[in-house]
């Protein structure tokens, strides 16, 4: 079946790439995967505001649609339809609901859904990552690909595809893994 693509997305990957590439001298190693159609890409570390419009120019140098849930008030005017144009859903966080459980019916009720994470939850300093990124690439049965935000080798650097396994301290070691020498913008929050 012949993929077809319109000349908008053409551009906004060849613009997002120059810019990424030349004008900002940042590289992507590895590849976002077309198959599986259904990920959770979890992206760290998350320091600084700088990681937003770094995560979406190499995500649209990779021609790959990767949506992700942002604070509601992000989507408020004058800017809102600019995240929700880039892909984003607001979500309250003031109100206490399932959002693990949402987003797996939303994996469910898709044939394709791609979402972006940052498993810190915030750009502030974390003694821990948090945890609903696991359960719902377990609860939706779909693998997580990680990706770096390395402002140290100026990289995004994409692992393969993997699967949570029934033991969160074994795959947590692997995340841990992936990202222990990467450097973020404030590498002292990381």
């Amino acid at each position: 079946m012949l993929k077809t693509v319109s000349l908008g997305l053409i551009l906004a990957r060849m613009i997002s790439k120059f810019i990424y590439t030349k004008v900002l001298g940042w590289k992507l190693v590895g590849e976002f995967p077309e198959e599986p159609k259904k990920f959770v890409a979890i992206g760290a570390p998350h320091t600084s505001w700088k990681d937003f419009p770094i995560a979406i120019l190499a995500r649209n140098s990779f021609g790959v649609k990767i949506n992700f849930i942002g604070k509601k008030s992000l989507f408020k005017p004058p800017f809102g339809f600019i995240f929700k144009w880039l892909g984003g859903t607001p979500v309250d966080r003031s109100k206490s609901n399932n959002l693990v459980e949402s987003i797996i019916d939303i994996f469910n009720s898709r044939e394709e859904f791609r979402l972006g994470l940052s498993p810190e939850g915030t750009r502030k300093k974390v003694d821990k990552w948090k945890t609903g990124f696991y359960y719902i690439a377990k609860g939706a049965g779909v693998p997580i690909i990680m990706f770096t935000l390395d402002f140290g080798k100026k990289q995004v650097a994409i692992s393969e595809p993997y699967y949570p396994t029934d033991d969160i301290e074994k795959d947590f070691k692997v995340f841990t893994e992936f990202y222990k020498d990467v450097k973020g913008a404030n590498p002292d929050q990381f």
